[in-house]
């Protein structure tokens, strides 16, 4: 009962609260500066990271990329280069701790403190439970969410001492909403988003403000990881689209980006929506995309 009395008492605050976020909504939010800052971006050699990487060599950043292909990785190099920014490549693979670990070492020697980490390398398998081979779920666990583990704790320190750094979670709605014949890829996602939001109020309770966090959690994006995909919700996102907004987003300290922005009232709708209904939904929602189905195998 005394709960739900403090409740009551907040209720004018969160009045407030709303008419703050309406108003805010009309006042354009200004955009921090990046220039100079260390920017470290992980997957770089292809994708959201390799445009990630070109948006903050325009910025005048300074750019630490890691990626497991070595030619996509120096591709990226060169034209961020290009673009007049200093660029330090590092093959790195973000399934195996220890390289991740020896690799900071090295940046943080040879190049310095890190203050903008994106985590963004992701791997994944378009198929069912049972054609999914258990190294293809370790290592969909191994980059998808452990990695950010080993990087955060790697450039996170800096970060706090100097209360100065962001920290870029590259999610997916599959973060949010499931996916059939994802289900190790939701799953690593889901756990993502968890790390995000867990993080966030992680600095908050030790009063780390001066370290932001944003999460980027698109619909399926044209990258050419999973093949065919569509839904009733519009057609594959272009990559370009979605790095503008996740830069949008970093420079205005946005801490979750939904692309579209449909997937946000999706998750509010998941959360108090009959689920009969939402199986409905679902199926209007209508997602296909090409995966390999192996349990009419295992039955035989």
């Amino acid at each position: 009962m005394k709960f739900l009395l403090d409740l009551l008492l907040l209720l004018p605050l969160l009045i407030v609260c709303c008419l703050e976020s309406f108003v805010k909504l009309f006042i354009p939010k200004r955009r921090k500066s990046v220039a100079g800052e260390i920017v470290l971006i992980t997957g770089a050699g292809h994708g959201i990271g390799r445009l990630t990487a070109y948006e903050f060599a325009k910025l005048k950043s300074k750019l630490v990329l890691w990626d497991i292909n070595k030619h996509g990785l120096e591709e990226t190099a060169a034209k961020c280069k290009g673009l007049g920014a200093k660029v330090y490549t590092f093959v790195v693979d973000c399934s195996n701790r220890e390289d991740i670990y020896s690799s900071a070492k090295k940046v943080k020697a040879e190049i310095g403190d890190v203050s903008i980490l994106v985590n963004n390398a992701g791997v994944v398998y378009t198929s069912d439970l049972f054609a999914t081979q258990d190294a293809q779920i370790e290592k969909t666990f191994e980059v998808n969410i452990l990695a950010h583990f080993w990087t955060t704790k790697a450039f996170l320190p800096a970060m706090m001492k100097n209360n100065h750094g962001h920290v870029v979670t590259v999610a997916s709605a599959a973060g949010h909403i499931s996916v059939p014949f994802l289900l190790a890829y939701c799953s690593s996602k889901f756990a993502a988003v968890g790390y995000h939001k867990a993080l966030t109020d992680e600095l908050a309770a030790l009063q780390i403000t001066g370290v932001k966090t944003t999460c980027l959690c698109p619909n399926f994006v044209n990258t050419g990881f999973i093949k065919n995909p569509s839904t009733s919700l519009g057609p594959a996102l272009e990559p370009e689209e979605v790095v503008n907004r996740l830069m949008n987003g970093i420079l205005t300290e946005q801490k979750m980006i939904f692309i579209p922005s449909s997937v946000a009232f999706l998750t509010t709708l998941e959360r108090i929506l009959p689920e009969r209904f939402l199986a409905v939904l679902k199926r209007k929602i209508n997602i296909k995309f090409d995966a390999v189905i192996g349990y009419k195998m295992k039955a035989q």
